[in-house]
């Protein structure tokens, strides 16, 4: 008979015996000596049924096909923009990438975007040498102007946008505020009103701090609600 050691959500470190038996599975970040699981990393402790894995809690973002991305343009090339993924690779957006219209060769790449310009985009492909490309086409892919931008713990990035989007939908209610969450850890606000846009900030540097503590959608609601000054507004089903 297994016996689960540790709860799950602990911070638990290196060498740290989690579970005794074989009816608990290792996954990522923890391993298995003879008939017990052991943490491999320090992280947060995640339970899927049977299986354990380890949640990092720091690092920064490794690209992957498929996500989308908040990143800053850097370098206009002779054939598209070199962009920071906010990572330790930098990745292209090629013309033929950066717009559903056709950029013929030559063309003025300013008019599209500019150095210091950040994009919503997907990253589209990744090299075993770590070289990415993005695109732009796609649904609410575009340039972001205005607002402000604010980094956060990668490994946070699911806890901040929560459940099929609901955290992001409750700080929205509360502060009528845009929010796109990329997850490379870049956060895009705007709001019309700047105190809103303020306490919008502070909600998701408190769901990062706190994202390991159980109860935290009644605690965000709770935050909001005591300072929040406009009533809350029903969100429709478009962009996040």
């Amino acid at each position: 008979m297994g016996e689960l050691l540790v709860k799950e959500k602990t911070i638990v470190v290196p060498g740290e015996e989690l579970a005794s038996g074989m009816d608990f599975l290792p996954s990522h970040g923890t391993y298995r000596e003879n008939d017990k699981i052991y943490a491999g990393k320090l992280g947060l402790l995640n339970i899927d049924g049977k299986v354990l894995k380890i949640v990092s809690l720091s690092g920064r973002y490794l690209p992957k096909s498929g996500d989308t991305i908040i990143a800053k343009v850097t370098e206009i090339l002779m054939t598209g923009w070199r962009v920071d993924t906010n990572s330790a690779y930098e990745a292209v957006l090629s013309m033929k990438e950066a717009s559903s219209e056709f950029i013929q060769r030559g063309a003025d790449l300013t008019k599209y975007y500019e150095i210091g310009d950040y994009v919503m985009a997907k990253v589209v492909n990744v090299t075993s040498q770590k070289l990415v490309d993005i695109s732009m086409k796609g649904p609410g892919l575009r340039k972001l102007s205005g607002g402000r931008f604010l980094n956060v713990n990668t490994h946070k990035v699911p806890r901040i946008i929560g459940k099929q989007g609901s955290m992001v939908s409750l700080i929205k209610q509360h502060t009528n505020c845009k929010i796109l969450v990329g997850q490379n850890g870049l956060v895009w606000v705007s709001g019309e009103n700047p105190d809103a846009e303020l306490l919008t900030v502070k909600a998701i540097k408190k769901i990062e701090l706190e994202a390991h503590i159980p109860g935290l959608t009644d605690r965000i609601k709770k935050f909001l609600e005591s300072n929040s000054t406009q009533k809350p507004v029903e969100q429709s089903q478009g962009e996040q």
